[in-house]
């Protein structure tokens, strides 16, 4: 079988910019119909290659070849035009506009007027290739957001796509979203088109891909066939040490003597609540109860609308609960708004970072010091040099990657805003902090940070809450783990008894299906 023939070649890319020298000598080939996965941490240089392919930059050195001709790429219209086309992680879709206006903006068919009829046929029928079943006149903003991916892929391929780039096209699925969008990749895979695929989940891209490209420090250092690769290869090319010094359990393994009720940090009793912005009388949380103890990382595992969210912003007094009670160190607490929960001693690391957990056109400094302005301000007035002190206090202990404290959040890497919102809860010494998926979105070795500094929080008796959907990760953190399914907890099992294949399985009872015995374990 002959090989596919080279579609895109990117030779000895070199791009710097004041001070920092982003891509030195990078190279890189995707062939028809073959699956590149990019890979590296933050910072690697991932972005600023694929913003020179994609016409964002240009390059300072180096040469583009596309089906073997030499090209200059001046802008992104013009990387359109030679059907180069990038879906970004933030979606550049107008969300008061239809799908099929979307699709084709500023290229509706028709003279003076819109075609309208013909618009909708053209997207009926790249929809159809997709194998999506969406309305072409339906409204973005209403479309759920693997949909919305869908449209920018219906976009893309809307313009003669040759190549088209994924910058982390996963991070907000669910494990069935993200299953029908690796189809519909394979799709354009059989269509012959080149597809580069950027993700943090090693094991998409292991999956997915043919081949993996790996970036470090600007410079290409590995070529490697996907399906070959060890995830401890991977890692060892990205951030030059082996995967068995990502997880530090032993530092917060819980004593058997722990059992005592003045260890307990934080009990939830039959906690309840009712009524979702899709149906009112829906039951979000049935009864939830559990214990977390000083010191412990207790993990919360469970599917897409399990209700793992809802329980941790109900704890917070971010949504209201219909019944139950919540005891911080044995006493009883009215928790009705986050600030209830601050005063109690409890931080909350949200999912959606950008959305939740950051003021992103604010410095560093500023978003750290929020969650204590009122103790750093006098008549109104902030008292600039003590919050500078202790704002790179925290910068310091979590080797935040920053130029300066004034340098605005919105400019940094993933794994460092996370650290940023961290710092902000760690300012307030809290006695339990919640962390919903605290490493989505970030590289490896930005994790393997996370991970380290959980287990120091933990040693020092910080009570944790962990969500995350990554079940190895969650199991290697973890002192226990809460499994729910449907809004209700369906086991508790400690660290040697939660095994993948138990956890899933309790992840995925059913309404009214009963527990074996003994399943629910304190």
């Amino acid at each position: 079988m002959d090989k596919p023939a080279v579609l895109l070649r990117m030779e000895n890319v070199s791009k710097s910019f004041p001070g920092v020298q982003a891509l030195d000598q990078v190279s890189l080939q995707v062939a028809a119909g073959e699956i590149l996965g990019l890979i590296g941490e933050n910072g690697a240089g991932k972005s600023t290659l694929m913003k020179i392919l994609s016409g964002v930059y240009q390059m300072d050195s180096g040469q583009i070849y596309l089906q073997g001709q030499p090209v200059q790429i001046q802008n992104p219209h013009h990387a359109q035009q030679l059907g180069i086309s990038i879906i970004y992680q933030e979606f550049n879709l107008m969300p008061n506009l239809t799908v099929m206006e979307n699709v084709y903006i500023g290229r509706e068919p028709g003279q003076l007027f819109v075609n309208r009829r013909q618009l909708q046929d053209r997207t009926q029928q790249l929809l159809d290739r997709l194998g999506v079943h969406l309305k072409p006149t339906a409204l973005v903003r209403d479309l759920a957001v693997a949909d919305q991916q869908m449209v920018e892929i219906a976009k893309a391929l809307s313009l003669e796509v040759r190549v088209i780039i994924m910058d982390e096209p996963t991070s907000a699925l669910s494990e069935t979203e993200v299953h029908i969008l690796f189809g519909v990749v394979q799709e354009l895979k059989r269509d012959g088109i080149g597809v580069i695929f950027i993700s943090h989940r090693l094991d998409e891209v292991r999956t997915l891909c043919d081949r993996i490209t790996v970036l470090r420090d600007g410079r290409n250092v590995g070529d490697m066939d996907a399906k070959t690769a060890t995830e401890d290869q991977i890692i060892r090319l990205m951030v030059g040490r082996p995967l068995n010094q990502f997880f530090h359990t032993e530092s917060h393994k819980i004593q058997a003597d722990r059992e005592a009720a003045g260890d307990i940090a934080l009990e939830v009793r039959g906690l309840t609540r009712t009524g979702s912005k899709l149906d009112p009388n829906a039951t979000v949380l049935n009864n939830i109860s559990f214990q977390l103890r000083r010191g412990e990382i207790l993990g919360l595992a469970g599917l897409v609308g399990a209700g793992r969210t809802e329980v941790v912003r109900t704890i917070f007094g971010a949504d209201a609960r219909d019944a139950g009670e919540i005891y911080v160190e044995g006493k009883q607490v009215d928790i009705h708004s986050p600030l209830d929960a601050i005063r109690h001693g409890i931080g909350f690391v949200p999912e959606d970072r950008k959305e939740q957990g950051l003021v992103l056109s604010l410095a560093v400094r500023e978003n750290v010091a929020l969650s204590k302005l009122d103790q750093l301000s006098q008549f109104g007035f902030v008292k600039l040099a003590q919050e500078r002190e202790q704002v790179q206090e925290y910068v310091s202990r979590l080797q935040i990657r920053t130029p300066n404290l004034e340098q605005l959040v919105l400019n940094l890497s993933g794994g460092n805003q996370q650290k940023v919102v961290i710092s902000k809860w760690l300012m307030l010494q809290p006695k339990i902090l919640i962390m919903d998926e605290p490493t989505r979105g970030i590289d490896v070795g930005a994790k393997a940070e996370i991970y380290a500094l959980m287990n120091q929080l933990a040693q020092g008796g910080v009570g944790i809450i962990m969500i995350s959907s990554e079940l190895p990760e969650l199991l290697a953190m973890s002192d226990r783990v809460v499994c729910m399914a449907a809004g209700r907890v369906t086991g508790i099992l400690n660290r040697d008894e939660a095994t993948p294949e138990r956890v899933m399985r309790y992840c995925t009872l059913k309404q009214g299906q009963i527990v074996e015995e003994g399943a629910i374990l304190s």
